[in-house]
């Protein structure tokens, strides 16, 4: 199941445009954390599902995604049966994205603060 979260700037044709840039540039940051935990939990054996794991920004939308592109990274996310090796599991997306909004946040915030100092 994909996990999503939405940052929402209310007005955001009033807000002039370092400021949008500046969030995008706090969400490529947040997205590109959220891969380095991932990639810090997801299985492995030969490193071809940790190799595929790419972190990606629409800059315009102020949407960002982490993902994973072999053909059996959906299932080794959700077979919560499977046996990894120590620190691996399922819910290697999941589980990150969970525990990191806040710190997505704060990275967001940070570079916003930033644009508007």
């Amino acid at each position: 199941m994909p996990q999503r979260s939405q940052l929402k700037l209310d007005g955001l044709g009033k807000v002039d445009q370092a400021v949008h840039e500046a969030a995008a540039d706090g969400l490529e940051l947040w997205m590109e954390h959220n891969l380095q935990v991932s990639r810090d939990q997801v299985p492995h054996e030969e490193g071809t599902l940790e190799r595929s794991g790419v972190a990606s920004v629409d800059r315009a939308s102020l949407t960002g995604a982490v993902s994973y592109d072999t053909p059996y990274a959906t299932i080794q996310h959700e077979r919560l049966d499977f046996q990894h090796d120590g620190g691996r599991k399922a819910k290697y997306l999941e589980d990150p994205w969970d525990s990191e909004q806040q710190t997505g946040l704060e990275i967001v915030a940070a570079q916003v603060r930033r644009a508007i100092q």
